[in-house]
């Protein structure tokens, strides 16, 4: 395989997932910036936790990415029945740990604002933004998880378009679920358009029904209409093997750290700027957000690495896994690099794309 041709098989496997991985993070600025037209109180309330919802979002993307990689080394070995058998451990696995994250953010849901120093004003829509998104957890399993296995199973059309799926629904339950029924005068015409007037919850419903909306029929591909990985191609009964767990966690755990690390330090960031006011916080949510958008690229690149360097280690072709490692990874070099150059240079563009009456120049300040 010439370089001009693992460059194109890289970029045809990348940009569909770049696509998804910039919808998942406008899904938050969607929430932030439609209830932001309400007020500085609602944007504060999403941004004092919305470093949380990362959080724990990212472990369960950690969690997902130890399974997908095992499957993906065992599609390119053509052991097709042990990746439908690592990608049904997934399942299990993935789900009973979603859980135990569900009922660790159920129960810190109305102490998470206080520990972060929101103010009082805040701390209750704060409160119920997080716990509705908390029941988002094992939706957001199921819709990572199955999406990466239908990626490395060479399926990128079907992921990237759900992705943006979501994000158009989300932008749809947010409109009516944000706002209450008012009237809105287009092209000279009056009409009413219903809502429920819900505020910051309703943001939040509306993204845990986005995530709901995409991660079941997501999961019905991956089951069902795979040509690799459908569990109906399985001729042997299914045996539980707790090496493929313990080899998840052994892949997954380092990325979790990681995790672990950005998240932690964004809410440290956060529990500092919280005492200066809501506008700060809610300057800081959009920043960060905003920022967020820079590493998109690169992890999408990383998620057609995975495909890619996953199924020529599974090959054992040194060579290509080698070749594509090291060009997937100065393609997020490169990428990086644009992107930092960008965000130093038109961060007053970024800022007026948010609501102005959240200080958007506030968010110029925190860039």
């Amino acid at each position: 395989m010439s370089r001009s041709e693992k460059l194109n098989l890289i970029i045809q496997l990348s940009i569909p997932s770049i696509l998804a991985q910039v919808t998942t993070v406008l899904m938050f600025y969607i929430d932030a910036g439609m209830v932001g037209s309400l007020g500085a109180e609602p944007a504060a309330a999403i941004g004092l936790v919305e470093p949380a919802t990362w959080l724990f979002g990212s472990l369960v993307s950690a969690a997902s990415m130890g399974f997908s990689v095992q499957a993906a080394h065992f599609i390119g070995a053509n052991d097709f029945e042990k990746a439908r058998a690592v990608m049904r451990h997934g399942y299990a696995f993935g789900l009973f740990f979603s859980m135990i994250l569900l009922l660790i953010t159920v129960l810190i849901a109305f102490r998470l604002p206080v520990w972060l120093g929101g103010g009082v004003d805040i701390q209750h829509d704060a409160s119920m933004y997080f716990l509705i998104f908390s029941f988002a957890i094992p939706f957001h399993l199921i819709e990572v998880l199955s999406a990466s296995m239908l990626k490395v199973s060479g399926d990128m059309r079907r992921p990237s378009l759900m992705a943006i799926l979501m994000c158009v629904l989300d932008v749809i339950f947010n409109f009516f679920f944000i706002f209450p029924t008012r009237t809105l005068t287009i092209a000279g015409w009056q009409l009413i358009v219903p809502g429920c007037g819900w505020g910051v919850a309703g943001a939040a419903l509306g993204t845990l029904l986005a995530f709901v909306s995409v991660a079941l029929p997501l999961a019905y591909f991956a089951i069902f209409r795979s040509s690799i990985l459908a569990w109906k191609l399985d001729v042997e009964r299914f045996v539980w093997r707790w090496q493929y767990v313990w080899n998840a966690v052994k892949i997954g755990a380092p990325m979790a750290l990681q995790y672990l690390l950005m998240n932690g330090a964004q809410l440290v960031s956060t529990m500092i700027v919280a005492p200066l006011g809501n506008v700060a916080i809610a300057a800081h949510s959009f920043g960060i957000t905003a920022e967020s958008l820079c590493y998109m690229p690169g992890y999408g690149i990383s998620e057609a690495a995975t495909t890619l360097v996953g199924q020529s280690v599974g090959a054992d072709r040194r060579d290509l896994h080698r070749s594509f490692a090291w060009m997937t990874g100065y393609g997020c070099y490169g990428f990086y690099g644009y992107y930092h150059v960008y965000f130093r240079t038109g961060n007053d563009r970024i800022v007026d794309s948010c609501p102005r009456n959240t200080s958007p120049w506030h968010i110029n300040i925190a860039y």
